[in-house]
């Protein structure tokens, strides 16, 4: 059974250059120096084939530049990282551009940061609206738009500071704004016939059978305590719904299912199936998953699926909420790599880190597409859940700790302090904690405050 698919920048003049690539990173044309530590701690200067061959087929990379990417990518959300945490609420978002992501931007609302920006190493604009200003006009955006379906997708562009609407005709996007009561030029219109729907129909990819009627793929294996099992699309099963593996052999039901709102589930596993951190690549070969750090808009992501497996793509923006058929669905990541029915639930990776879960989209894998998905930190959190990586050290129970200390199976956001032995550490990127990833030794994570 087929899955259901869900289916001008307000800049002023004042844009500075910084540095154009990340130092010591390569372009293009360059030989690779040694990776970073930033990349070396994120396992970017070990990509597994898998993941190579796919970002070399589907965005046109070389072996060498696909390498480059993820190296550039890895560095430039550490000094992202940084630099939100330094402009606070001046901040209005960060991206990278280029073949191999050798350039970071970094927009605020102030021009006296302009100089902290490109000595982080970024290149600086200055923009009218901030990244909270906007997440609240899209809130009261999505508030206006409730169900109907034809205002389908709205999203904070960061690289264009304003909030998205993509609408079936402008009239139905002019009614949303005015209905809304923002600000007419904190929102641009996209006109498109698309209306996303939900992609229908234990190693993350591989097939699995809810209640022996519908099909959907595995996103990430998990546990929670000593049960094992793996985090999946909302939309494939509701809670209680009996699940068979590939090979159609009984393996477990759903503990929690949350659609629409989210599109986030989790399933147990009986003792006959065993969770790996792998995830299904090109030809059937393994790709390892060792964390989950959120990569930044522009960065390079993979997706692998039941029905058109390993296809590679960017992100495109953070946050989105899409209207589905059956609902409202907030907090997705728009990409550009295509999915086809019964794909869904299946993983998304950026290098070998977890990014998020298949929920819709639309278009398909021959004529090019648009998908959503799931972002994975916030399914480990609502349910209680530690990822399962190839470094895994983490401890059962231990988001049960005080408040303040560094847990490992816990999900922290950028900005978030934490203790640990004694010191003082800051977020600098999204990620949940791995009991290996102890803030001393993870600087592409955590900074001493």
């Amino acid at each position: 059974m087929v899955h259901r698919h869900f289916g001008g920048a307000a800049c002023v003049s004042l844009t500075v250059l910084g540095a154009l690539a990340l130092t010591g990173l390569p372009s293009a044309a360059a030989v690779e120096p040694p990776a970073p530590s930033f990349a070396r701690t994120l396992g970017a200067d070990s990509p597994s084939p898998a993941v190579l061959h796919a970002m070399k087929r589907d965005l046109r990379l070389t072996g060498a530049q696909a390498r480059a990417r993820l190296a550039n990518e890895a560095e430039a959300g550490t000094r992202a990282g940084k630099l939100q945490n330094a402009l606070g609420k001046r901040f209005a978002g960060a991206w990278v551009t280029g073949t191999t992501s050798a350039e970071l931007t970094v927009a605020t609302t102030e021009a006296a940061d302009v100089s902290t920006i490109t000595a982080g190493g970024a290149k600086a604009v200055v923009v009218k609206n901030s990244l909270a200003d906007l997440k609240s006009v899209k809130a009261k955006v999505d508030a206006a738009a409730g169900r109907g379906l034809d205002t389908p997708v709205r999203y904070v562009d960061v690289r264009t500071n304003r909030v998205t609407v993509q609408a079936t005709s402008r009239g139905a996007a002019r009614t949303l704004v005015a209905t809304a009561g923002v600000n007419r030029r904190q929102v641009q219109v996209k006109v498109s016939a698309d209306r996303p729907r939900a992609l229908h129909d234990v190693r993350g990819g591989d097939a699995y059978y809810i209640d022996e009627m519908a099909r959907c793929s595995v996103g990430f294996s998990v546990t929670k305590g000593e049960q094992q099992g793996f985090a999946s699309a909302g939309h494939c099963g509701k809670t209680g719904a009996k699940t068979t593996g590939f090979n159609k052999i009984a393996q477990g039901s759903f503990e929690s299912s949350t659609f629409p709102g989210q599109d986030m589930s989790w399933v147990s596993v009986n003792s006959e199936w065993t969770t790996t951190s792998a995830v299904k690549g090109k030809d059937d070969k393994d790709v390892q998953v060792t964390g989950s750090v959120e990569a930044l808009v522009g960065a390079a992501i993979c997706r692998s699926g039941s029905t058109t497996g390993w296809h590679c793509g960017t992100i495109e923006q953070h946050g989105t909420s899409v209207t589905y058929a059956e609902g409202v669905v907030e907090g997705v990541t728009r990409t550009t790599v295509c999915a086809e029915p019964g794909d869904s639930g299946g993983p998304y990776l950026s290098g070998t880190q977890a990014q998020g879960i298949t929920s819709g989209g639309s278009g398909d894998c021959k004529s090019g597409g648009v998908t959503f998905h799931q972002p994975v930190n916030p399914v480990l959190t609502e349910f209680g859940l530690t990822l399962k990586t190839a470094t895994d050290e983490s401890t059962p129970g231990v988001q049960d700790r005080p408040a303040g200390k560094w847990s490992p199976g816990k999900v922290y956001g950028t900005g978030v302090r934490v203790v640990h032995n004694g010191v003082a550490y800051e977020c600098l990127q999204s990620h949940q904690a791995q009991g290996v990833w102890q803030p001393a030794r993870t600087p592409a994570l955590w900074q001493r405050v």
